[in-house]
């Protein structure tokens, strides 16, 4: 058994950072109460986290070359706990918010370096198993997350959803230390400018979209935060054209199969999740429910999504990628139309059932194959930065969800409570389900055209051996 401990170690890690993902969602409105934050600030609370790990993922793959992926994980995993203290010591908003941003960091580092850990561990059938463990641990976090964080707000505080994870930080960064491999250091020139210009223009484009729902899309520092993200855009895309050593190679958007599984995983993340905090809100402010009891609800979608992953998981390599990453973005999108119909000013929790399974199923089929089909997309020597790129499409997917899905609910529900008729908050959520519709069904298509290749193509580049 002790040839696992090190797949323990690496699932320990991953399950830590997903669960931070999603945990905070139920605890919002008591985090709102308890720090007087208002719904901008809410909406940080989530996406700094996010934004941070879409961000540097990319970057920190290229820092675990120079420093040594088991001294990088390692690292990431001692800065994640004292920055998961940190947010439980908060006491106010401005402090959570940036104890969130170094937890989405330290998250990157861990995130890059997982997967070359444990192909670095295991060979073979053992390499296989290892991979389908650690799916399957990432499938299921997103749930035990929101379960988590209900019943510690609900018993506890909203404080205990950080103070709880700091054990099993340490445990991790304990076991990790004493059994993941020492895998040698290749240096690497590492490319600060992409990784600079990219988080820069992932930030200003959600502080716009964010400032803009708050204060009007007038707003001055709304427009001068989408300013800043498009010309930061800009620079990142000059950077890597002339870069030696660019994180992210722009030859590779030449290939329709590579844009296609981007398209689709940002598409199918930010239609698939990032209602949820605005879910959680309607669900505890509107309908009436406690933490524990919305967190009950929302876990139907990421169990739709692990039972899944879990059932046609191995299936689905076998099947054209455009039918599995559009097909399965089409159903995301087709979920969030029947949350649309569903939901009105005097409806309940029972209402948002069909909707949550049909997207968790959607996201389920789209999931177990987006890694594979990225590196299939692309040359051998850079499937890996296309696996991350992958990756990093889907979190920026979910940041950029929440950044437009909850300011399309603010402009219905600017307040809060007993200050909004339950039309308002219906109101609100429909046209966030509405957008998260158009967008998933949108995608869905663009990522079936792109995706179409002749049938023999697909068959030597997408076949499970091909993985």
């Amino acid at each position: 058994m002790r040839k696992w401990l090190p797949l323990v170690a690496t699932c320990l890690g991953t399950f830590m950072l997903l669960v931070y993902s999603t945990i905070v969602t139920v605890a919002l409105p008591s985090m709102a109460d308890d720090l007087d934050a208002g719904f901008g600030s809410l909406q940080w609370i989530v996406d700094v986290y996010t934004l941070a790990l879409a961000g540097l993922l990319l970057g920190m793959g290229s820092l675990g070359d120079n420093l040594g992926r088991k001294r990088l994980y390692l690292l990431g995993l001692v800065v994640f706990a004292a920055a998961t203290l940190a947010c439980g010591l908060s006491p106010d908003v401005g402090t959570l918010i940036a104890a969130r941003a170094v937890q989405g960091l330290a998250g990157a580092a861990m995130f890059a370096t997982l997967l070359p850990l444990i192909g670095l561990t295991y060979t073979g059938r053992d390499k296989g198993v290892a991979f389908a463990v650690w799916g399957a641990v990432a499938g299921a976090a997103a749930g035990i997350g929101n379960v988590a964080g209900g019943m510690l707000t609900q018993f506890l505080s909203w404080q205990w959803i950080f103070f709880g994870g700091v054990p099993v930080c340490v445990a991790t960064v304990v076991l990790s230390k004493a059994v993941l491999v020492d895998d040698a250091r290749t240096p690497t020139r590492i490319d600060w400018s992409g990784i600079v210009t990219f988080t820069l223009a992932a930030t200003g484009i959600a502080f716009g979209v964010i400032r803009g729902g708050e204060r009007g899309w007038g707003d001055t520092s709304a427009l001068a935060g989408f300013l800043v993200g498009l010309v930061m855009l800009a620079a990142f895309v000059a950077v890597e054209r002339y870069s030696e050593a660019p994180m992210l190679s722009l030859s590779l958007f030449r290939k329709r199969a590579f844009n296609g599984t981007l398209v689709a995983a940002l598409g199918y993340y930010l239609a698939g999740f990032g209602a949820l905090p605005v879910m959680s809100i309607w669900l505890q402010d509107s309908v009436g429910l406690d933490s524990f009891a919305t967190a009950l609800v929302i876990t139907v979608q990421p169990v739709a999504f692990f039972l899944t992953s879990a059932v046609v998981g191995s299936a689905l390599h076998r099947i054209r990628p455009q039918w599995t990453l559009g097909g399965g973005s089409l159903a995301v999108g087709l979920g969030n139309a029947l949350l649309v119909l569903a939901v009105g000013a005097d409806s309940s929790w029972p209402a948002l059932l069909p909707g949550l399974v049909v997207t968790g199923v959607g996201a389920g089929i789209v999931s177990p194959v987006l890694p594979a089909t990225a590196m299939a997309a692309a040359p051998p020597e850079r499937s890996g930065v296309a696996s991350a790129a992958a990756n990093c499409a889907r979190q920026l997917g979910l940041a950029l969800g929440i950044a437009v899905l909850g300011s399309v609910f603010h402009q219905y529900a600017p307040g809060r409570g007993a200050e909004v008729s339950r039309a308002a908050y219906a109101n609100g959520i429909d046209a966030a389900f509405l957008v998260a519709a158009v967008v998933g069904l949108g995608t869905g298509l663009a990522a079936m055209w792109l995706l179409r290749v002749p049938r023999p193509v697909v068959r030597a580049a997408f076949s499970p051996s091909g993985e």
